[in-house]
Order: structure tokens, then sequence, then C-alpha cells
């Protein structure tokens, strides 16, 4: 088993700070129950001194060829892969999750560095010979400055790697603020960034709490702000963030439904609800948490869910036959429990109930079981909230135009699904739902990374989506020069409007 440090502290201008904060918070592994190491939580001179180190670092760094960058990063993703158990690890004692998943969030952070190796390629501008007689044009790409994201508990090696690869290969330095629940990973990578190379100062890791956020979002030197998690937090620092002038990218939360039409392979669509619905305690923002059943399928489909449901082997995370692990924190599991309780006191069918579940030799862990709901309406809240947990809820709608009209209404355009044989149902659905990310027949639809990621409506706060060819927008800005010679110059002053000659 990996271990790490019993104190979580900073890493400012390359090495670990304990900082200037006297705030301690202990971290947990949700599988006991018991508080594992010390996270210091930043004050705002912590803050200030990771922004100072990244904006002394940036103008040397931002003049590194493009190739030079990416060589650092061929190097970081050859530690990676080599350290991907170590970092699975760690995940698994701080957030829960069992090994398998942890290593394959490591697996999926890993392709966006490779991606991001490509910077010489995704950084290049256009050139244009001539746009005017003796004049040419053409744009190029420049980064912003010092850049922050803050990243949630459910992915603490893959979305960082959503940010900082890209930021980084695209010349911008860089200031983490990862989640309090599971900082250990961000430490990690930072030390095997320092190992392939990187200057000090271009990745920094704060840890802390709103204080340390706050401090990002009005700093003058931070250009750009990467957020992901909850929807209202996801709004306040877009709101804020774009109030002290700064680029930001805020993806918030979601309700992801799984569409089943009568003519889907029912076996592939229990497995798909399965491992969509609690893979990862459905701590996901990709999770499905409602499953759209049209026409007879409910009737079908309902007694298989059940039966698997009832059968899931929940346990320690590191024990490889256990299919799903423990909450996060106790009080994320009590919320979770508590929508339950909403649940049924709404009038849904509970059908299998997940409450108070105790795991042999960790009784005093994070539990909660898988949970299923039948007759589920949309205005119940169990339908409308995001309850970030084991619980799936199942609707029913009569034919494919409510079922579409459902997901349409909703509030969160995060992820969507729909299984069926049917080609043109596929493409209707495709074409006409209003969801940034859409599986047919691929119940979690994680665009590859070069692709990017993101939703719509109240699931994104910002223009461009996360990683892909959007990521090295988001991180850098365009500048688009015109150019002549003195001897392509015609003499004397010119007072109308410059046209092509």
């Amino acid at each position: 088993m990996t271990t790490a440090s019993t104190d979580i502290v900073h890493y400012i201008n390359g090495r670990r700070e304990n900082g200037a904060g006297t705030r301690t918070q202990p971290v947990y592994n949700p599988a006991t129950g018991s508080a594992i190491r010390t996270l210091h939580l930043a004050a705002e001179d912590d803050v200030n001194a990771a922004v100072a180190a990244a904006k002394a670092a940036f103008a040397a760094w931002a003049d590194t060829p493009p190739i030079r960058r990416a060589r650092v990063m061929f190097r970081f993703l050859e530690l990676m892969n080599q350290n991907k158990d170590r970092l699975a690890e760690l995940i698994t004692q701080e957030h829960g999750k069992v090994f398998s998943d942890a290593r394959g969030e490591v697996e999926r952070g890993i392709d966006i560095i490779e991606f991001a190796c490509g910077a010489p390629q995704l950084l290049k501008g256009d050139y244009t010979e001539q746009v005017s007689t003796g004049m040419d044009n053409w744009t190029m790409r420049q980064p912003l400055g010092v850049v922050a994201g803050v990243t949630p508990f459910n992915f603490p090696c893959m979305v960082p790697c959503w940010m900082f690869p890209v930021a980084i290969a695209a010349g911008n330095c860089f200031v983490l603020k990862p989640s309090e629940r599971d900082p250990s990973a961000s430490l990690l990578m930072a030390e095997l960034l320092k190992q392939a190379g990187l200057p000090d100062g271009v990745f920094n890791v704060v840890q802390g709490d709103k204080l340390a956020v706050d401090t990002l979002l009005e700093h003058p030197d931070v250009a750009a702000i990467s957020f992901v998690g909850s929807t209202p937090i996801a709004q306040y620092i877009y709101e804020r963030g774009a109030h002290f002038g700064k680029r930001v990218q805020a993806l918030g939360g979601a309700k992801n439904h799984m569409v089943v039409m009568p003519d889907a392979n029912l076996d592939q669509a229990v497995d798909a609800l399965m491992g969509a619905g609690y893979g990862s305690a459905g701590e996901r923002c990709m999770a499905i948490s409602v499953a759209v059943l049209v026409g007879d399928v409910a009737d079908r489909i309902m007694p298989r869910l059940a039966e698997r449901v009832r059968a899931l082997k929940i346990g320690n995370g590191m024990d490889s036959a256990s299919e799903m692990g423990p909450i996060v924190a106790r009080e994320a599991r009590d919320r979770i429990e508590n929508y339950i309780g909403i649940g049924e006191s709404e009038g849904a069918t509970l059908v299998v109930d997940g409450r108070g579940l105790k795991v042999a030799g960790h009784e005093e862990g994070f539990f909660t079981g898988g949970t299923l709901f039948d007759n589920v309406t949309p205005q119940m809240r169990i339908y409308q909230e995001e309850v970030f947990g084991p619980v799936l809820a199942c609707v029913r709608a009569a034919d494919f135009a409510e079922a579409l009209d459902m997901i349409n209404e909703h509030a969160f355009g995060n992820g969507v699904s729909c299984f069926t044989s049917d080609g043109n149902v596929a493409r209707e659905f495709g074409r006409r739902v209003q969801v940034g990310m859409v599986g047919i027949n691929v119940p979690i639809p994680v665009p590859m990374a070069w692709h990017g990621f993101g939703g719509w409506k109240k699931s994104l706060f910002g223009d461009m989506h996360a990683y892909g060819e959007e990521g090295f927008r988001f991180y850098t800005k365009q500048k688009s020069i015109m150019q002549r010679w003195p001897q392509s110059i015609a003499k004397g002053a010119e007072f109308s409007m410059p046209v092509a000659k």
C-alpha cells in the first residue's frame, strides 16, 4: 500500500511548504471512518506566495519554445505511467472508490497529458500571404500568464489533468487548489512534474477551502480560473471571477438521464445502468442518476435492476472483489441518505433501500448501499436535484417524445444516453436533445482527450469546454499581426476605411 506524509502541505516554487496558515483539518479514509492525515489550510499569504512564484516563473516559461515545453510533458507522461498504481492507491485511500476505478481515473488523466504533448501543433496560428498588395496577415496564440484551477473530490487526479497539462504546455504557470477531501495525489503529481524537468514556480499547489478560492478569484495577477464542482459554487466562481476581470471556465452539476427504448437490448441496458449508476458510488458528474423507461420496458427491466442492485458487492476499495466502495465523507453519506428519505416521503416507490449499510470489518466506514426508486416524477426533488450518490431514480415515459421533452426541460444538461436498436431514434435523439455530451448505447459519454468536455444549461458557466482544442483556446489569447514593408506603402495619408487593394 502506498503511503504519504501524515501532513499534507502546499507545494510552492518547487518545494513543499507548511505555509503561514495555522488552520488544519483531518483527511479521512472513508472505508474505515478514521483520520489518516492532517491537511494544512492556506492563509492568504500562502496563496499570494504561490501566485508570486508563478508570476516570477512566467516570463521564462512563456518564452520557452513549445517543443521544449512539450518535451517536459513527455517526460511527465512517462513518470505518470510509471506511478499510476501509486496514484490510484492514494485516491482509494482518501476518496474510497475501488482501486480499478481509481486506476482508470489516472489513465484518463494520462490521456490529457498525452494530448498536451501536441502543443507545438495545437498552438500554430494561421497565415495569409498578400491579404492586400504588399501586406501579409497571420495569427498566433500566446499564454495568459498565471492561471488557477479549483478541482473536486470525485476525481483528484483526472480533473486537475483536464487543466494544468494544457495550461502549462501552452506556456502558462499554474496554481492548483485541490479538494480538501483527497489532496495527496496533487502533491505526488507536483513532484513528478519537477522530476520531469518543469522549472520551479510553473506549477504550484495550495491546500485550502473557501478562503483560498476567494483569494485566487480576487488576486490581480491571476488571469483565468477553471473550476469543476456543484452548480451553486460554479455560478459563484463564474460571477465572482468575471467581476474581477478573469477568464472563467466553471463546470457545474448534473442530472444525467439514460433513456431505455422498448427495442433496446435489456441485458446491455441493465449492465449500463449498473455501471453508470453505481460505479464510484454514484459520485461522478457523468453518473446516470435517472433512468427514463419508455413504454413497456419498465415492467420488463425493473425486476432485473432490483436483483442486480441488491447483489452489489460493496466493501473496502482495495478489495478486488468490491464493485462499489464507501461515500467520500460522513456528511456526504448523511446527505445522500436524507435524499432517500425525501424520495420516499414524496411518493416514489423505494424498491431497494441502501440506508444504514454496515460492511463487516469496516463498521465505522461511510457506506451507503445501492438504492433504486421507481415511479419517480419530474416534480420530485430526487429528480430535480443532484443527489451525487448511489441512487438511481426511474421515471416512466409513454413514448420517445415524452422522454425527450422530459430531458430538455431539466435545468441540467451535462450528459445523457439513449439505448436503442433503431437508427432513426438514435439520430433524432442526438440532434434534438439539449445536452452537451450524448451517448448512443454508451452510458457514460465522456469525450476523449482531443474532443473536450462540457455540458449545457446549468452544467456549464462560460463559453469553452475543458481540455481538447477548446482547452488550448481557453488558456491562450489570439494575436493577429498585419505586416508590410516601406517599399509597398503608398505615399500620402489615407482617411477612408482600409480595404484590400
